[in-house]
This record gives C-alpha cells, structure tokens and sequence, in this order.
C-alpha cells in the first residue's frame, strides 16, 4: 500500500487540525499540583481536550489520565506500540515575524511556536493512526498515541500517565530528525545561587528555562556607564540597546541540546560587566561558563564515540540585587563519570563562595541500532524518502522516548532541513508533514500489523 498517495488526501485536514492546535499558546506558566481541572494551566488543558475530542469524534478510544495527559488508541491485543507527542511548547522568545500562535501559513509552510515542537509531528502521527483506521487494516497490538502535557519542563505528565496506564512495549517519538535516533544524551541540570548585595548591579536578567540560550539579558546598574556601554557594543559588534542606567544585549535563540547554535546574551552581559564590578556571579560565568558549550573551562567536557561530546547551556539569570539563581543545563554521553565532574562544579561554585544545587537528571537513553524496532522502522523510513545514504544518530535533545523501555526519537525533520525548534520563526513544511505521516502509518503496520 502507499501511504504516500493516501495521506495527500488527508492534506486538508491536517492542516485544519494543526493550526486550530497550534493557536493555543500551550506554554507552562504554573504548574499546580492542587488544580485537579487544570494542573498545568487553561490553555495546555484546552489543547489536550481538543485533540482527544477530535480522536473521539473520529471514532478512537480516547482517555484523559487525570489531566496530565492522554491517549487516543485503536488496535487489540495485549502489547501496546506507543507514539509519544507531548502539547506543551516552550516560550516564544525572540522576534518573529507574525504572532508566534498565529499559525500563518506561507510557501507551504506553518510559521508557529509548536509547530515542529512538537505539535505538528503529533498531528502527523495523527493522520497516520486515522489513515490506517480508515483502510481497515487489523492491528494485533493496541496503538496509542499518548498526548503529554509537560516535555518541555519535567516530564510530569507522562510521568502521571505510566502510573496510571500500562508502559507500552515498543514505541517511538515523532518529537526530533530523519532517519532516526537510537541514542540519547543524558540530561542534567543545576543551579547556582547566593546571597549578596552589589555596589554597581541592581538587577539583572536573562532567560527563562534550562533548555534554551536565552537571547536577551538586562542589567540595571546604580550608576551611569552609558558611554562605556555605548563603546563596548560598538568594539564588539554586539547588538544592545540602552535606556539611562538600563542596559540590555541580544544574542540568538537556540535548543540546548546545540548550545553553539545560539549566541548566549548572559554571556555577552558578563563580557562587558566583568571589567566594571566584583561580582561574584560575574566572575564565576566569566571564568567557568562564558563561550564554552563543551565544559571544558569547568573540567567536565566528556566524549563518546555513539552519543558525541557533552554540551552545557547557561539557560538563565535572576539577581535582584541580593538573591542570585544561575541555571546550566548539560547534556552528557553515557561514559560520563557523574560523581566526579559534580565534585568539579561544586569546587569550582565553592570559590566564589556560591552553592550549587543539583536539580534535576535524566540518564542517557539508548536502543541497539540492531535491535528490530530499529531496523523497521528505519526501512519504513527508507521506503518514503529513497534515502539510503543518512545514518541513524545519537541526539543530544531529550524526547519522550527516554521515558519507555525501548522507544526512539523518529522524525519528523528530514536530513538537511533547517531547525527552528526553541528559537523564532519555527515552522513546518506542509509538504514534509505528509511524508512522515506516511512514514508513520507504514511504521504501524509494520509493528501491529497482522
């Protein structure tokens, strides 16, 4: 069968359904543990009801677990094949060129924060589930597309769902690249903090998770350096602005996972600070962060032939003028010695009299590039693109993936396509969707097929 030719029928409405799911501005403000309606806001709860409502319209079983998440499954048997999609997006920072939940489409593609993290993939995956429901083909394994609602900020709601529900026996995530990740990097994060007032800095501010280099960072100084300030931008050919005793520098968005695609605003600030104060926290990025996304300066830089070399992203800044939060987020290969490079980091925190405190660790996910799931879904792959030169990869990015037993990131950005996720103007290629529909309900037949 080709799906190919089938899903360019379904065109039409998977456009409808991912803009209508695009335009809900699913960004975690609060999580609520106590708001049994909605724990992770209004808008992460109406896109979760919108998607289930779709899929039980369509005629699926659908189930909403507690309101931290969802599945929408077809199929019988007793193994399930998950496919992991997650509602949340991450802030819209940076300059866009229309609103970034306005989901305008242009040249074939869908401009908006989501749109290729990682609502637009989940639609895809979608489709395909329809698709295959609607050729009536028999499915011997139960098919669950489970809807989570916190990927992007710790994963609470697939958490809730595998306590609740049967963890599936295989499953994949259409939440990363073409033609498939088999590996994932550890991800760790930390925080630097400390307590002490500043003879020149007020406030200053960047950022607002782990997983993104932030693109803009505000001082608020207790005396005049325009005119320094004005010099520095101009000598470094940094973009700021400056506003009396406010200044401000911009950099460029990036994912975590490649740090060094992005332009660390933190890291500009720190650059014309660390002349002109004592600040601890100035110094300590200066020394043991700034333009390092390998962690060298810290003594924790690490490599692995599969999984690459670690990263390190210094995701935010908050010092109000005596309470200091610095956030890093590091992204480590299996052969990472954990004890010893947090005792490199508490060192090194512990010289300018900072604490460091461990916040949170998710251990380096990894499947056999021999292993079945693997080779099948890799010759779905295969089959729709005529691409049999790519190889599969290890990712430094963490999906839904780490969360199963044995599960892998697939799809849906193909080989050589840019990547906009966590930054502005992120988009999807129509065109690009349906082929991973396509590829996608080729996957399920293959693995829960008759």
């Amino acid at each position: 069968m080709n799906w190919f030719d089938i899903a360019k029928e379904y065109q039409e409405e998977y456009v409808k359904l991912v803009k209508k799911l695009l335009q809900i501005p699913t960004v975690l403000e609060e999580y609520d543990p106590k708001n049994k309606t909605a724990p992770f806001g209004k808008d992460i709860k109406k896109a979760l009801d919108f998607v289930l409502k779709t899929g039980e319209n369509d005629g699926f079983i659908v189930k909403n677990i507690d309101n931290y998440a969802g599945h929408i499954e077809m199929g019988e048997g007793e193994e399930v094949l998950g496919i992991l999609g997650h509602l949340d997006v991450v802030p819209a920072g940076g300059k866009w060129h229309q609103p970034p939940f306005s989901a305008y489409e242009a040249d074939g593609k869908i401009y908006a924060r989501g749109a290729m993290d990682d609502k637009g993939p989940t639609i895809a995956a979608y489709i395909a589930m329809k698709m295959v429901k609607d050729k009536g083909i028999k499915l011997n394994k139960k098919v669950r597309l489970i809807l989570g609602t916190d990927e992007e900020s710790g994963m609470r709601g697939i958490k809730r769902y595998l306590e609740k529900e049967q963890m599936p026996d295989i499953g994949f995530a259409p939440d990363a690249e073409f033609p498939l990740i088999y590996a994932e990097k550890g991800i760790y994060s930390f925080d630097i903090t400390g307590d002490f007032e500043d003879d020149l800095i007020e406030s200053l501010e960047a950022g607002e998770r782990y997983n993104v280099v932030p693109d803009e960072c505000t001082v608020v100084l207790k005396k005049n350096l325009q005119k320094k300030f004005i010099k520095f931008l101009q000598d470094t050919k940094t973009h700021g602005k400056v506003f009396k005793n406010t200044l401000t520098v911009f950099g460029k968005n990036a994912h975590a996972a490649w740090p060094h695609l992005g332009n660390n605003a933190i890291y500009l600030m720190i650059n014309f600070l660390k002349n002109h104060t004592k600040n601890p926290i100035v110094h300590f990025i200066d020394k043991y962060l700034s333009q390092d996304h390998l962690g060298k300066k810290l003594g924790i830089d690490t490599f692995d032939k599969e999984m690459k070399e670690l990263t390190l992203n210094t995701g935010f800044i908050h010092y109000d003028g005596k309470k200091i939060t610095l956030g890093v987020n590091i992204r480590y290969p299996r052969n990472y010695e954990f004890e010893t490079k947090e005792k490199k980091i508490i060192k090194a925190a512990e010289e300018f009299k900072l604490n460091y405190e461990a916040k949170g660790n998710s251990k380096p996910h990894y499947v056999s590039p021999n292993d079945e799931l693997v080779k099948s879904l890799h010759e779905a792959y295969k089959k729709y693109t005529g691409d049999l030169d790519t190889k599969i990869m290890s990712i430094g990015g963490g999906t839904y993936a780490r969360i199963l037993k044995k599960a892998v990131a697939f799809g849906p950005n193909l080989p050589g396509n840019e990547d906009l996720a966590h930054q502005p103007n992120e988009y999807l290629v129509i065109k690009d969707m349906i082929i991973a529909a396509s590829i996608y309900a080729e996957s399920i037949v293959m693995l829960a097929g008759e």
